[in-house]
């Protein structure tokens, strides 16, 4: 399978939105409970957002739901949901998505596209901040309530972790983002005024030593908290097999 045999088009029928509800089952593994229904989606729909899915043939690979939101002021968009099968998460997909998202968002007049990320996780950091040319200037402690299901149980009780997140900002015309949009590499001129340093592998650490990752959650929740404070914006990650980190600029 190639990326060229991928078409990236517009879920609009309930059998198609219907595919994407199926989809996260087999793609986020949630709970019944917490999965975005059918009737989401049409509303979204209805109420101005659109859902783009990737199709190999008939057979949706993934999708990307974009809820109407407002940022500064203006129209915007919440990218609720970017979702690919396991079988087609090595064609560049989910980045095939949100550039399609890009394009959809401007062609409709919007400028601002906004979603949330786990800050424990590089790759997703690297992905937004990097390959996307997101910024970061809010931090969201335990946004959607404790998740019992990340780590293992421990002395035979359910061990909580915070669900903190980091709030992508996606400004579609930024010089950064029109460049990775070109295909052009953009370097950033400022140097950082500080970081944030992270795990290589959150679910690795969170499997190893559930409490030696919650008190890493905590320092990274409150470094952000304190640089944020001051009012840093976060516009670059540093990818390294060992120490990677955030890269926090003077706004």
């Amino acid at each position: 399978m190639t990326p060229d045999a991928i078409e990236i088009r517009e879920c609009s029928s309930i059998e198609q939105l219907s595919e994407c509800v199926s989809l996260q089952r087999e793609v986020f593994a949630l709970p019944e409970v917490e999965l975005s229904p059918v009737r989401h989606f049409i509303v979204t729909k209805n109420a101005g957002g659109f859902t783009l899915g990737a199709y190999d043939g008939d057979t949706l690979a993934g999708f990307v739901l974009s809820v109407p939101a407002v940022m500064h002021g203006e129209r915007a968009l919440y990218s609720h949901m970017t979702g690919v099968r396991q079988k087609y998460q090595s064609l560049g997909l989910g980045a095939a998505l949100k550039w399609a998202q890009r394009a959809r968002a401007i062609d409709d007049g919007i400028r601002y596209i906004k979603w949330t990320f786990e800050p424990v996780k590089a790759r997703n950091a690297y992905f937004n901040l990097e390959k996307l040319g997101a910024t970061v200037s809010d931090f969201q402690e335990n946004f959607y309530g404790t998740d019992y299901g990340t780590a293992p149980d421990v002395a035979g009780k359910a061990f909580g972790l915070a669900s903190d997140r980091l709030f992508a900002e996606w400004d579609l015309n930024s010089e950064k983002v029109n460049a990775l949009a070109a295909g052009e590499k953009f370097t950033e001129t400022q140097a950082p005024t500080a970081s944030v340093q992270i795990m290589p592998n959150w679910i690795e650490l969170v499997a190893r030593d559930p409490e030696k990752a919650k008190a890493e959650q905590l320092r990274i929740r409150e470094e952000f908290k304190t640089a944020f404070g001051f009012g840093m914006v976060c516009r670059g990650f540093f990818r390294d097999d060992e120490q990677p980190a955030y890269l926090l600029y003077k706004s």
